[in-house]
This record gives structure tokens, C-alpha cells and sequence, in this order.
């Protein structure tokens, strides 16, 4: 079976872990601040504050924002839970934009019509590796006065117009066990500002400005040196790492790209994917279980990410703070879209195999 994902860790993340369970210094220590300052240059923000997940992430950096009960947060309905769990959890309410088809991100012009005198923030979710179209957002935002929390779990050192993801705002990034750089659990948030920094490290870090020093109400959101040395290594083969999967992407997009209703997608113009995923959007009327099953059976790997906009579940059907709205762009990608293997093991042949399983499937 050609997996989804495949997660391997060489002998330099074995020797870094083994270094620090040595050095006695196992919890949050300076493993941690040579990880944050290493993923700060990597995207070219002035501070990285490194927290245990990317959910807490998202959390910490909603709530830097001082939201009150009732404002408002915009966000993509075409994403992970999380990030509408975490605008839950930072006591917001969450309005919802729809998408684009092009880049899975949120459409500015949708942006606009959910704007209320509440909206306080915006949180563009940018999917699969690629950014979301900032400069309009960032228009949006400086016109109205509103934050921007960037969720970029996906989409470590992509770029938009040569500028990082994650230096539009406030940048969330997950380093879950599957995401191109990973820690095993693990999130980082990054910032220009040194107010919101300073923020973020007293909130991680149970309130304390100094040992005992208590000045907020803070929570244990530290990451551990063991995690950090796990991730460590992989920042130095992070190049090659997007190399072999940008060559991948290509490679199945030339084998795929005559594939009649098969939508592609594709890295767009000022705009540096790092491809986590390798999302197609199948023909209308495909029965995409299906689909999946017949790449199953020819040891072809899938997933779906993700099966229906986040709002749609019952959990979430009587919750005042969602507000739903129509998405039907969002509605239509999350009913047909599969995200193909993409990752940086693939070989030719594993290309020239899933390919081919994908015609098969459509033709059956």
C-alpha cells in the first residue's frame, strides 16, 4: 500500500533526543528556544513562541487578542475542527466566509459580506500547503481595524508574494505527526509584534512574567525539549524535503492533467506551495467512496480532508456563537474533494502507480 503519509525519523533525530534525555534538561528549556528561533528565521517572523499543540496555538493567539463575550471572528468553513474549536474556546463567536476553489482559502469578496460592528478578527486557514490570497484581507483588516490570526497548521514556510505565512498577523502552526515538520504533538505561534510575544510566553507559561511572578491568568501551554529535538533535524533537510514533494506534485499533475473533470490543483502565481496535501476535486456525479475504495484495492492510499464544512455537524447545529451562512462553493469542494500521496518517500514508479489507479477508479 502506497500510504497517504508516512512518517520516518533518521538517526540525527534519534541522536538529538538521546542528547537531551542526557542532558537532564527534559521539560522546556533551551532545546525549545533554539527550536522557536530557528522556525522564526524559517518564516521570517521577528518572534516564535512554542506552545504543546496547534490547537493550543490557534487558542493562545485568540485570546492575545482580548476578545470580549459577543465579537466576532470570520473564518473558512473548509478546514480542520480545530479551528472552529478554538475560536469556541477563546469565547468568540464565529461567522463563516466561503472559499475559493482555487486554493481552498478564504474569498475576500465573502469575507466583506459577513462583516458586522462586531467583527474583531479574521483567521484565514491556509489549506493543503498553499497561503490564502492575503493581500485583500489584509486590506479588509487595516480598513476596518481587525487582527489577523493566521492559521497555517498546514503550511509551514509558504510564502505569498515572497512574504512568510504566518507574518500577515499572528501565524499558528501545528506540528502534529503528519504535517511536513512535526514534534509528534506540538504548535508555534508566531508574531512582529513584542507586546503579543511577551504575551504569549507569560499565558503558556501559567501566568508567570518570572518565577512565581504571576500577571495573568495563564495556562500550561509549554512544549517540552524532548518534542523541540525531535523537529530539530528535520529544519535541516526542510529544503530537500519540499523539493522532493514539489517534484511529486508536479509529476502527478503531468501524469493526471488530461484526466477529462478532474480538478487540479496547482501552485498559483506569487504563491510558494509546500504541498502537505495533494487535493483533487473530482467530477460531479463521482461516487466518491467509491473512488476511494477502488484506489484502496489497487494499493493506493487517500483521505478526505475535509468531508463537509465544519459548522455542518449536530454538535454545532444550536450554538449561538456559529453562525452559519451560505457556502456553497465550500459545500461543493468538501462533497467531491480527495487528497492523493504526496509526501517526499514517493518514487517514480509509486507515481506512475497512483496515476494510473486514479484512472481506473474514474472509469469504473
Amino acid at each position: 500500500m502506497i500510504p497517504i503519509s508516512t512518517v520516518r525519523l533518521g538517526p540525527a533525530v534519534e541522536e538529538r533526543v538521546l542528547q537531551v534525555i542526557r542532558s537532564g534538561i527534559i521539560a522546556q528549556g533551551p532545546v525549545v528556544a533554539e527550536f522557536e528561533q530557528r522556525f522564526a528565521e524559517l518564516v521570517g517572523a521577528k518572534h516564535a513562541v512554542a506552545v504543546n499543540n496547534g490547537t493550543t496555538a490557534l487558542v493562545a493567539a485568540i485570546q492575545s487578542l482580548d476578545l470580549q463575550p459577543g465579537d466576532e471572528v470570520i473564518t473558512s468553513p473548509f478546514t480542520f475542527i480545530a479551528t472552529l474549536n478554538a475560536i469556541l474556546e477563546a469565547g468568540a463567536t464565529v461567522r463563516f466566509g466561503d472559499i475559493r476553489e482555487e486554493d481552498f482559502a478564504l474569498d475576500p469578496a465573502s469575507v466583506r459580506e459577513q462583516l458586522t460592528e462586531r467583527t474583531r478578527a479574521i483567521i484565514p486557514v491556509h489549506l493543503y500547503g498553499q497561503s490564502a490570497d492575503m493581500a485583500p484581507l489584509v486590506e479588509i483588516a487595516e480598513e476596518r481595524g481587525l487582527a489577523i490570526v493566521e492559521d497555517g497548521a498546514q503550511a509551514h514556510g509558504a510564502t505569498y508574494r515572497g512574504q512568510g505565512v504566518g507574518t500577515f498577523g499572528i501565524g499558528c502552526f501545528s506540528f502534529y505527526a503528519t504535517k511536513n515538520l512535526t514534534t509528534g504533538e506540538g504548535g508555534i505561534i508566531t508574531t512582529n509584534d513584542d507586546a503579543i510575544a511577551e504575551t504569549l510566553r507569560i499565558m503558556r507559561n501559567q501566568g508567570m512574567r518570572a518565577r512565581y511572578e504571576y500577571v495573568m491568568a495563564g495556562h500550561n501551554y509549554r512544549l517540552t525539549d524532548l518534542q523541540a529535538a525531535v523537529v530539530l533535524p528535520q529544519l535541516d533537510e526542510y529544503p530537500a524535503l519540499l523539493s522532493a514533494r514539489r517534484a511529486n506534485a508536479a509529476g502527478l499533475s503531468a501524469r493526471l492533467s488530461d484526466v477529462d473533470g478532474l480538478v487540479l490543483p496547482r501552485e498559483l502565481e506569487g504563491r510558494e506551495h509546500v504541498w502537505h496535501q495533494y487535493t483533487v476535486i473530482l467530477p460531479e456525479g463521482v461516487d466518491r467512496q467509491g473512488f476511494v475504495d477502488a484506489l484502496t484495492a489497487d494499493g493506493v492510499g487517500s483521505g478526505i480532508y475535509y468531508p463537509k464544512p465544519v459548522y455542518d455537524y449536530e454538535t454545532y447545529a444550536d450554538r449561538p456563537d456559529v453562525i452559519k451562512s451560505d457556502t456553497p462553493v465550500s459545500d461543493s469542494v468538501a462533497a467531491r474533494c480527495v487528497s492523493l500521496p504526496v509526501h517526499q518517500y514517493l518514487s517514480t514508479e509509486d507515481l506512475d502507480t497512483i496515476a494510473a489507479a486514479v484512472r481506473r477508479a474514474l472509469t469504473r
